[in-house]
């Protein structure tokens, strides 16, 4: 696949995904129209060799695998979620002639990139059909329905020198000036637009707000890639159109967790037990098992920071990725990344192979190191493993930039471990 098909798929991808249930949904679409088999897990597994399945959990994590004769997997994770405003259970609030809504932060967002924009709200809603059945169905409201008002300049002389965002007060998305506002009308008619007229009673729901702006190139040469949620989906759409791109002979599973955002602390993270639970219903024979995880390999699929050229001390500046100077290798002495000279060597040497460049990144020494799936599932597994990602500016911002290079390259070097 060429760099321009590359490209445009993935800004489809992330216009299509403003939830993990809904990037989730779209991964699975994509699986069943390049052949693989659906699994469900409250159901017997009867594996077929030489064919290729997925299974879906919580409808927000997902994992997809080739099954040839060969054992000595290419595994590659990514995360689902990204840093966002979710919506509280009870979240309408009538004040001061303005209908808003109270909001939860999830992860860590960069607060002030919220204000001022054009914002739209999706997730999961769970109702009572006429059949008296629970179901849950995916929303998207697909328009700007709220937005976050910055407090003007005259009312905050300091606001651009010492301004501090309180998360309780100072993010409720303003909707609408009507009073009479229904906020079970207003469910009702989400689940409207999904086709579901009938909802004899709206139990639950997990919504969030997102961006309306649109996925774009930037740049004199659209050198840039700019988007809401780059952190992560750009490494699930990597890691999946990888899978969908190798011969089904060849041993390869990609799994994208929900939570790592949070700690990856649940049944859907990288810290539960949805890898190794399907790992171990595929290989059910323990020496089988423990074969196959030594002969395997585990690449975290997770954006790095890129030095930022207003901000270049923030780097060691012999560890400093750039934006489209290729994919990032990411290393921390303290196990916070789980890259080792055995796994790096091994991705070197097949990129080097193709042409396709590679960085080195590793914080300054005096600064605090996030952290991946990627110590997690070596941990759980005691599989090798490797932290990679595509270089980005403003993680956790609600608009991300990366290079319009980099995505590709690791997809280039992902088919090329796996065709080793």
């Amino acid at each position: 696949m060429n760099k321009q098909d590359f490209n445009e798929g993935l800004l489809g991808f992330l216009d299509a995904s403003p939830t993990p249930f809904h990037a989730t949904e779209n991964m699975v679409g994509m699986f069943i129209n390049a052949g693989f088999v659906r699994l469900y897990e409250e159901q017997k597994w009867v594996l077929e060799q030489g064919k290729k399945y997925f299974v879906v959990r919580n409808n927000s994590s997902i994992i997809a695998f080739t099954y040839p004769k060969e054992k000595n997997y290419v595994m590659v994770g990514a995360h689902t979620d990204s840093p966002n405003l979710k919506l509280k259970p009870n979240p309408v609030i009538k004040e001061h002639g303005m209908v808003k809504f109270g909001v939860e932060t999830y992860g860590g967002l960069l607060l002030n990139s919220w204000f001022d924009r054009d914002l739209s709200l999706a997730g999961r809603v769970s109702y009572l059909d006429s059949d008296n059945i629970i179901k849950d169905a995916l929303v998207d409201a697909k328009r700007a329905i709220a937005i976050i008002p910055s407090l003007a300049i005259h009312l905050d002389r300091s606001a651009n020198e010492n301004r501090s965002i309180n998360a309780q007060t100072d993010i409720c998305p303003i909707s609408t000036t009507d009073m009479d506002f229904s906020w079970d009308t207003f469910l009702r008619e989400l689940l409207a637009q999904s086709g579901i007229e009938e909802a004899q009673e709206i139990y639950a729901h997990e919504l969030a707000f997102y961006d309306t702006q649109k996925a774009s190139f930037v740049g004199l040469n659209e050198e840039f890639i700019a988007s809401a949620r780059i952190d992560n989906l750009l490494s699930c759409y990597v890691g999946m159109l990888a899978l969908c791109s190798i011969d089904e002979a060849k041993p390869m599973l990609f799994v994208a967790n929900d939570h790592e955002e949070i700690g990856s602390q649940s049944a859907v993270g990288a810290e539960g037990s949805f890898l190794h639970s399907v790992l171990r219903r595929v290989f059910r024979e323990h020496e089988e098992f423990e074969q196959m995880i030594r002969a395997s390999l585990f690449v975290s699929a997770d954006n790095a920071h890129a030095i930022h050229p207003n901000f270049p001390a923030k780097h060691d500046a012999a560890h400093a990725p750039r934006i489209n100077g290729g994919t990032v290798i990411k290393v921390n002495a303290n196990q916070r990344y789980a890259s080792n000279a055995k796994t790096i060597a091994r991705f070197c040497n097949v990129a080097a192979s193709l042409g396709e460049p590679t960085q080195n990144f590793v914080m300054r020494s005096d600064m605090a190191c996030g952290s991946t799936i990627g110590p997690i599932t070596a941990a759980k597994l005691g599989i090798d493993t490797l932290d990679v990602g595509v270089p980005t500016f403003a993680m956790h911002s609600i608009r991300e930039l990366c290079g319009s290079d980099d995505a590709h390259s690791l997809y280039k070097i992902l088919v090329g471990l796996c065709e080793r």
